[in-house]
């Protein structure tokens, strides 16, 4: 089996479906490729989009008692929702890492077993931050292959004309070396140095930087677009404030770079 670990997806938690999926899709150009059954089963209803080989998903609470609606409360306070939901990685071996969270303390949150896909989810108390994930599906290079949880078709719906790809994840911490360290401890890979001496995360497809900030959190998303202007003029339009290449939007940072 060739060996891989790349970023596959990040999940963002909004308080109702809308209008978080039509401003992501009308800011971000980008076009929902599946909507999952599957969740409901949870008290959740989502949306996808592909970002290049990527997906970035919208979840939000159907009913009380929710897991993502514990989670929403818990990031939410006097200056609004701050804080992305979970961090999810394709990799070929799943289950070795499942052994390896538990072999240094992290807890099994989730087990996802399906005939063509397994995942786990690790504990976001434990992870610190948000939650980590590993998931494989089978007969896929986790690049533009086959990934069960975003629908049959999914590279259909991949457009480039506006956002091209999620280059980077800023994670907040008010001890971003110790954090960072602990989730290199989890993921099993090397602590980096960005030019600017915040500690780092790399992986084939983008880069997780931990910066300051008052609270653990999972605090923004860098997207590579064709035209930063473009996209800050439509979140504005939108009635999003835009703060020179960024804006707050679905409760994290979306910063752009060309």
């Amino acid at each position: 089996m060739t060996e891989f670990l790349r970023l596959k997806q990040i999940c963002l938690v909004a308080p109702s479906i809308e209008p978080a999926a039509s401003d992501i899709g009308a800011v971000m150009g980008l076009d929902v490729c599946y909507r999952d059954p599957a969740v409901g089963a949870y008290g959740l209803e989502n949306v996808l989009y592909p970002v290049d080989a990527t997906l970035l998903e919208v979840v939000a609470p159907t009913r009380e008692g929710t897991a993502a609606g514990r989670f929403l409360n818990k990031i939410t306070g006097p200056g609004g929702q701050h804080g992305g939901y979970m961090v999810i990685f394709t990799c070929h071996d799943v289950e070795r890492r499942r052994e390896h969270a538990k072999a240094i303390g992290v807890r099994v949150a989730h087990v996802l077993d399906k005939p063509t896909f397994y995942g786990i989810q690790l504990h976001p108390a434990d992870c610190r931050a948000a939650f980590v994930d590993f998931n494989r599906t089978k007969d896929s290079d986790g690049v533009f292959g086959p990934y069960t949880v975003a629908g049959p078709n999914w590279q259909d719906f991949i457009r480039r004309d506006t956002t091209q790809a999620l280059v980077g994840i800023e994670v907040e911490s008010p001890d971003p070396d110790n954090l960072a360290d602990h989730w290199a401890k989890i993921i099993e890979v090397p602590v980096a140095r960005t030019a600017g001496g915040e500690p780092a995360l790399t992986f084939v497809n983008c880069t997780i930087r931990f910066v300051k900030g008052p609270a653990e959190v999972l605090g923004g998303l860098v997207f590579k677009v064709r035209d930063i202007a473009k996209v800050c003029d439509a979140a504005a339009a939108r009635g999003y404030k835009v703060d020179g290449h960024s804006f707050h939007m679905c409760g994290v940072n979306f910063r752009l770079v060309a």
